[in-house]
């Protein structure tokens, strides 16, 4: 009976035509939701980049104003250039972390799965946690560093207070958070390999390192630069860590865009400028993913 009634209703539905509009209809909440919290934001902050506040209200329209300041400010530039700079050491040692962690736990041993779950521990911890944590090891007062040189005969280690240490003991805190991901990424993608490749190297003689370099690197490149994008973009927008550890300092060692963006907004109020420092790292970083869109076209697996 159940199923004759379904038929019944799915023929009424025929027959008026709600069965064209039904996929759509069952959509619509999603659309909805997309076009409320990612076009709007979206379309609010462009149009925001245009204007002059000043406290809170739009006083003037200055059209790209606010861009060609942007590019003119010493301030955003030097915050873009350590930006880069971080992403750049921070990604590039995940990568290859991770990459080598994953040929390790590709093997089959006594304690292989424990081992493999400790190693994402960092990956699942909340961020500021990750930064407090940090910042207690690096205090130059209390820290751990500092107990352990001094248990050695040593002086305090100062890591906050010099500018290239505090960019370094950054770039560790992000290392040591998010390898784990490279890391299940890469494991993932070395595990779908095809065998049949490797055991006729095998048969053939080949050695671990000839294996690698003819066999298993060509065939992973797909998966390295899909790693190495979706890694990228995200650590173009680090926050958390950097607030907590550093708050940019000390000077603007490590003050990158996203804290000199809070910094134009909140502290100082220029609503517009920040509107549009925001909107240009959005393109910057838009940029890059579609050069690697089309990177990742011509990587083809062997």
């Amino acid at each position: 009976m159940k199923t004759i009634a379904v038929r019944q209703e799915r023929g009424r539905l025929q027959g008026t035509g709600l069965d064209l509009a039904l996929p759509y209809l069952l959509l619509a909440p999603a659309v909805l939701t997309v076009l409320g919290v990612l076009v709007y934001p979206l379309w609010d902050g462009l149009r925001a980049s245009t204007k002059l506040y000043r406290f809170g209200s739009v006083v003037a329209d200055v059209g790209f104003d606010n861009y060609r300041r942007l590019w003119s400010d010493d301030q955003f530039l030097n915050a873009l250039w350590v930006t880069i700079r971080f992403v750049t050491f921070s990604v590039a040692i995940e990568t290859v972390l991770g990459f080598a962690l994953a040929l390790f736990c590709l093997r089959e041993f006594a304690g292989i799965r424990l081992l493999r779950t400790v190693l994402i521990i960092p990956m699942v911890i909340t961020p500021v946690v990750v930064a407090i944590v940090f910042r207690l090891i690096y205090a130059s007062d209390a820290g751990m560093l500092t107990s352990f040189s001094e248990a050695m005969g040593y002086g305090q280690v100062q890591i906050l207070g010099d500018p290239l240490k505090a960019f370094i003991g950054l770039v560790a805190l992000d290392v040591w958070e998010w390898t784990p991901l490279m890391f299940l990424i890469l494991l993932a993608g070395l595990q779908s390999l095809p065998q049949e490749p490797f055991e006729a190297a095998r048969v053939d003689g080949a050695g671990a390192w000839r294996v690698f370099a003819d066999l298993t690197l060509p065939m992973m490149r797909p998966i390295l630069a899909i790693a190495i994008v979706l890694r990228t973009i995200d650590a173009f927008g680090t926050f958390d860590q950097v607030f907590v550890l550093t708050r940019g300092g000390p000077g603007e060692a490590t003050r990158l865009v996203s804290i000199f963006g809070y910094d134009t907004l909140f502290k100082f109020g220029q609503v517009g400028y920040a509107a549009a420092l925001f909107v240009t790292i959005g393109l910057i970083v838009l940029a890059f993913a579609l050069a690697a869109v089309r990177l990742l076209r011509r990587l083809e697996p062997l």
